[in-house]
Order: C-alpha cells, then structure tokens, then sequence
C-alpha cells in the first residue's frame, strides 16, 4: 500500500496522495544555452519524462528559464545552491518548483525572502539531503555519514519552512549506497507525511546504475515508499526515463511503452540471439505501445514459453518463426527478423 503523503501541485502535475508515481528527470545542458536545453527537454517529453529539473549556477541561467518555459509543456525546477537570490530570480523567469537546501541559504532573512515568493507564486519546495554535503556539525554529533545524520538534516530544514508556514514541501534523502538511502527514506516516512523523491544518487555508469536504482528504488516503491523518482545515471538523460519506467512497470505502478523479455542464450539457440536482441531493444525504447515483446532462441519452446507476449519472434537454424499469444504465425528468414518484429509492432494497433 502506497505510503499516505500531503498533496501539492508541480506545475500541473499532481504529487503526493493517491496520485501516479511521477518520472523526473535532469539536464545535462548549460541552462544558459536555451536551444540546447530546449531540444535536450523536448527528447525526454518524448520519452515521457514528466518534470524536468535545470541547473541555475548564474543569474543568466535563471534568466534563461523564461525562455525554456515558452517552448516545453513539463514542469520545470530550478536548482539552486547557496545563493538565495538565484532561487527569486528563478521563481520570477516561471520555474514551477525549487530544489535547495534551506540551511545553506544562508541566514534567516534570506530563506524568508524565498519562502516569501513561494508562498505568493504557489510554488512548492523540495528539500534535498545529499549524503555527501552534511553538515559537519551532524557528522561529527554522528561520527561519520549515516541514516539518522541524513533524516535529522532533513527535519532542520523541514523546521526552518515550517517555522515560516511554508507547507508545500518535497524531500529527497540521497546517496551513493542503496542501504544508506533505504534506510534514510524508512526512517524519514515514519515521520512526516510530506512527498518524497526517492532515488540512488552517483549511482555510476549505466550498466551499474541501473543496478543499484532498481533495488533502491524498487525496494522503497514496493513498500509504498515514494511520490516522484528519478534514476541517476553517468549516460543520456532520456536513458533515465526508460529506466524509471521499466521499474514502475515492474512493479505494477505505471504501465508505459513495450516491456520486452528474451530468453538467456543456451546450447538449443541457432540464431545470434544476443546481437537480434539487442538490435530489438536499442528500437524499441522509445514506442509508447503498451505491449509485451518476445525474442526467444529456441523454436522447441520458444512461442509456448512466451505466450502471454503480444509478440514474438523464435529463432531456428537460418531462419525464425514470428508468433502472436503464443501462435506461430509464419517463417521468416533470420536476416529479416529485427525487421519483421518491428513492422509487426508498427502495425499491431490497426489490427
């Protein structure tokens, strides 16, 4: 069961409550470069990213937002970071939500200036603890990086909003171990109701930040753990989005796009089972189709193991057999396999 959190609104996406798990992502462009953040937002909207977050390092790059906003649909947050003029002057060109940190804004005044503009702007907040920024007053009261040093960090910043009547509130807890943010977002949900944005943060390269994303964030969701996700990866932001995807799909929360399954090659195999798979996968990421996809190597077993697939393909010596719901529908020559599959997947809804 879905953890129970406050609503607030993100732009015109609704977060917290009985509301869908949304898909956020970041850029890697210089915000300053409008043209490039642009087309770069505009391929994860493709891809189905739902909010998008910008770096603001400068008064330009707040300046910027304005001109981003005219051409994308998505909210947008601004990162900030120390200085609490760049989080006005964000909220001023139209961004939808901020991520800082209140405690290192600076002093009272300032986050009461922020606070200020947000409360009339309607624009909520999120708190964002990094495991690897603490304060060093909590990591010498903790001797070190540990689950409770990130929640209290959390409940300070949380208190200094709230002493201000701010409420639209998000928070974050990340780090580089998925223990440690486990732990951290448990420990966090017990005791405030406030939206929480869950992901693994310097999770690494693809291959091992996919790994890690999907037992941290996948573990946290199953247990109702979570509002808004973003997988952290060193590749393609629009990578991001098709993994989240495929960890809420996994899990039964969002259904979106083709999910594929292929079978792990063995001595029956008599096609190039792994090199057709991924020919496949790399074409198949971005078709907003919910279907089942199948690629098997074997004709023996193939279709039958993968009935429940919309589609199929099984490979044979020289050639495959194409199927549907575990029907075998012809013979195809194994150089247009790849080719076939995806015809049949372009032509499957005017069926």
């Amino acid at each position: 069961m879905k953890r129970k959190s406050r609503e607030l609104m993100l732009g015109n996406v609704p977060i917290g409550g009985n509301h869908p798990i949304a898909v956020q992502s970041m850029t890697n462009t210089d915000t300053r470069d409008v043209t490039k953040t642009v087309q770069q937002i505009k391929h994860l909207e493709d891809a189905g990213c739902e909010i998008i977050r910008v770096a603001v390092v400068d008064s330009e790059a707040a300046q910027a937002i304005k001109d981003i906003k005219k051409s994308i649909t998505i909210p947008l947050i601004a990162d900030i970071h120390f200085d609490y003029r760049l989080a006005i002057k964000s909220v001023e060109a139209g961004a939808d939500g901020l991520r800082i940190n209140p405690g290192n804004i600076g002093d009272a005044h300032k986050v009461r200036e922020v606070v200020k503009i947000c409360k009339e702007q309607r624009i909520p907040i999120r708190i964002g603890v990094n495991a690897g920024s603490l304060d060093k007053q909590l990591l010498a009261k903790y001797q070190g990086v540990c689950a409770q040093a990130m929640v209290e960090s959390a409940m300070q910043n949380i208190a200094i909003l709230e002493d201000m009547d701010f409420h639209d509130i998000k928070v974050s807890l990340k780090s580089s171990s998925v223990i440690l943010s486990i732990e951290a977002y448990r420990s966090l949900a017990r005791e405030v109701d406030y939206p929480l944005h869950v992901g693994i943060t310097e999770a690494g390269t693809m291959d091992r930040a996919l790994i890690k994303s999907a037992l941290g964030i996948g573990m946290l969701l199953y247990e109702g753990i979570g509002d808004t996700i973003r997988v952290s990866l060193t590749a393609d932001p629009v990578e991001e989005v098709w993994a989240a995807y495929e960890i809420l799909r996994c899990l039964g929360l969002r259904e979106r796009g083709i999910e594929m399954i292929s079978c792990p090659s063995c001595g029956r195999c008599e096609i190039d089972l792994i090199k057709t798979a991924e020919a496949i996968d790399r074409q198949i990421r971005l078709i907003d189709k919910p279907l089942k996809v199948a690629v098997m190597g074997c004709v023996v077993n193939g279709p039958g193991e993968a009935r429940e697939a919309d589609l199929g393909i099984a490979g044979g010596r020289g050639f495959g057999l194409l199927f549907k719901h575990g029907e075998i529908i012809r013979k195809v020559p194994e150089n247009d396999l790849v080719k076939t599959l995806l015809q049949e997947i372009e032509e499957f809804d005017k069926e």
